[in-house]
């Protein structure tokens, strides 16, 4: 790669002082007047967190927007099953948080990959989210007197943590839904429902609209806009067994990648510690337990490899309570990465309980008998009872069983200090763009970043882009919306008539197997290459004996995965491309060639501070890498450390 080709990427993060970049940047953006606002139409892609809230926000601000999601209903986007709580330097506890403090935490935990302009702003606005949703009446706990309730999470020694029992992701959605819905009734957004983007449309280089399945009836639409807002979640799905829900997937924004969005960071992906294990072939997915319960839960396993007692009848002295050992000022509440491998790391040992041996006890004796069964059940009440339900234990009587699962991306479409993608007019909200977090993100950030985005970064800086001019109106019976409609109905024939033998779901757990042995919580060079190798080979043979029963002008599951799954083998063999080339240790990529003498991640910061944007050059060429050079003006570059 040239000098030249880096070029593209241009961060547009404002000059001047850290703490005064997003104040000047606001004031020297373009605006756009009250009743110019109308005559723009903005589409909004998903309706979680992040797409609620920036629906609401535009349709508030005078936008026309048409808000799009593959559920029934809006209230079902995956933010609802966030559980522990949303991350604000209120400073609530007066134990010493601020705005600097929830940035560095935020930098730190992130292992030092995350644009430092980006990840201060989301400090400074986290504190108004708060204010928002108090505003609208979201539930968070509170103390006895009054106030708001706050816990800690992992990464950080101070409690900040707002939360509404275990149902924070759910309240915090409604929320925005509410006033989403406000605006529906004002005529400002126009639903709509059951559709799946399946393309962009760009005109004059610009994204002026999206290609659309009616998920119902098959129907393929176009809708054209003045801008395009993706806010669809991340791409963990692609490993077959995660806590995202069934429905999460990667195809829009794996469709814009293709269309010359660059993609960021793929190989950075999150390995969540506290989730219930694996308990067989036939699972689909798998429930993520809150990182708040590592609040009053201590992790454990038997001292002596092989020990298959009942945890009951192991006595304190042959317990090894591995993260309060190894890491005695944070304890269990290390960030995410560390707490995963950690765990992986005594399993591997043959420490692991369970029938599998794969898990490690969530034990919260301690603190019952501290505290009393009573307090425990306010706190996680809920979570408790769905362990129990899943699992047949009791938590408040044996610990529980847990062990590590893909949960998280930090990896997502490039974008600038406007949220806009390397597509002009194409902007990229929430997870499914690479901004904030890093190489890990910390517990209770998604919340904050998907709110964030929506309610208090995009207005902004869309109305900068709007009014820069240029936009022509365009219609959906253009040539440019009809060439991409047509790639889409050929898409679906070429699935439709392949007529082999196997599934899309078989495919997809095999090539979640290959993505998770090899390019899972540990990664070396040789298991890279050869997932590089089992993938093209497995896509080969998906090309050739997929079998999609059904039709296409109906509900159709099998259709809707077989799509979805083509894209996950593409992204999957650039994921495992970028681990490649990526020489080091950082958050969540663990190379075990690059780790300390006791077994921490090894960053190589002369070689890999940069974000690592690639750029697609066609089906049957090998993507291009782009660097944008992380420059830290404001934190010093050094080892992370938690002991």
């Amino acid at each position: 790669m040239n000098e030249q080709q880096s070029k593209k990427l241009d961060s547009k993060v404002p000059a001047g002082p850290l703490a005064e970049k997003w104040d000047k940047h606001r004031f020297d953006s373009k605006l756009v007047n009250p009743s110019n606002k109308r005559k723009f139409t903005l589409i909004v892609v998903g309706t979680g967190l992040a797409g609620a809230s920036a629906a609401a926000s535009l349709g508030e601000l005078g936008y026309n927007v048409k808000a799009f999601f593959i559920h029934d209903s809006p209230r079902r986007a995956h933010s609802i099953a966030a559980q522990g709580g949303i991350n604000a330097s209120k400073n609530y506890a007066n134990d010493g948080d601020s705005v600097w403090r929830l940035f560095y935490d935020t930098i730190k935990g992130g292992d030092y990959r995350a644009r430092e302009a980006n990840v201060y702003r989301l400090a400074q606005v986290s504190e108004a989210i708060i204010d928002q949703c108090v505003a609208q009446g979201v539930p968070f706990a509170r103390e006895y007197g009054g106030v708001l309730a706050n816990r800690s999470f992992g990464g950080a020694q101070v409690s900040r943590t707002f939360y509404a029992r275990g149902q924070t992701g759910q309240q915090l959605l409604l929320g925005a839904y509410q006033a989403m819905m406000r605006q529906v009734d004002t005529g400002k957004v126009t639903l709509f429902k059951r559709r799946e983007m399946l393309d962009l449309v760009t005109i004059d280089g610009r994204a002026r609209g999206i290609i659309t399945r009616n998920l119902l009836n098959g129907e393929i639409e176009a809708h054209e806009g003045d801008a395009v807002l993706l806010c669809t979640g991340g791409y963990g799905n692609l490993f077959y067994l995660s806590t995202n829900a069934m429905n999460s997937n990667a195809t829009a924004a794996w469709r814009c990648y293709k269309r010359g969005a660059m993609f960021a960071n793929p190989c950075f992906t999150q390995i969540h510690p506290t989730c219930i294990p694996v308990s067989g072939d036939h699972q689909s997915k798998l429930t993520l337990m809150s990182e708040s319960l590592r609040n009053d839960g201590r992790v454990w396993v038997p001292l002596k490899a092989g020990d298959k007692r009942p945890p009951s009848q192991i006595p304190e002295q042959e317990r090894d309570y591995y993260l309060e050992r190894r890491y005695p000022s944070f304890g269990n509440l290390v960030p995410r990465d560390v707490a995963s491998r950690a765990a992986k790391a005594v399993c591997d040992k043959g420490m692991g309980v369970g029938t599998t041996g794969q898990a490690v006890y969530l034990d919260f004796a301690e603190a019952i008998g501290r505290l009393g069964e009573a307090v425990i059940r306010d706190r996680y009440g809920n979570l408790f009872d769905m362990y129990e339900m899943i699992t047949g234990e009791n938590p408040y009587k044996t610990p529980m069983r847990i062990y590590p699962a893909v949960h998280y991306t930090m990896g997502g479409l490039w974008v600038d200090y406007n949220l806009m993608t390397t597509v002009p007019g194409l902007f990229a909200l929430g997870e499914c763009n690479f901004s904030d977090h890093g190489a890990n993100r910390l517990g209770a950030s998604a919340l904050m970043q998907g709110l964030a985005d929506g309610y208090f970064v995009i207005p902004y800086t869309i109305g900068n882009y709007l009014a820069g001019g240029g936009l022509d109106k365009v219609s959906a019976d253009q040539e440019e919306f009809k060439t991409v409609m047509a790639e889409v109905n050929g898409r679906i024939g070429k699935l439709l008539g392949i007529k082999g033998k196997r599934d899309p779901r078989d495919f997809h757990r095999q090539l979640g197997k290959i993505m998770w042995d090899n390019v899972g919580m540990g990664r070396n060079e040789a298991g890279l290459k050869t997932a590089i190798t089992e993938i093209g080979k497995l896509r080969e043979e998906y090309w050739q004996n997929l079998r999609v029963p059904g039709e296409p002008t109906t509900l159709n599951k099998y259709l809707e995965f077989a799509g979805r799954v083509a894209d996950y083998f593409e992204l999957g063999e650039l994921m495992a491309r970028d681990a490649l080339h990526r020489e080091e240790s950082c958050g969540g990529h663990f190379r075990e060639e690059y780790q300390t003498s006791e077994g921490e991640a090894q960053r190589r910061d002369d070689q890999f501070a940069y974000v690592a944007a690639w750029e697609f050059k066609g089906d049957k060429a090998e993507p291009e890498m782009h660097k944008e050079e992380l420059k830290f003006e404001n934190v010093e570059l050094k080892q992370r450390s938690y002991k």
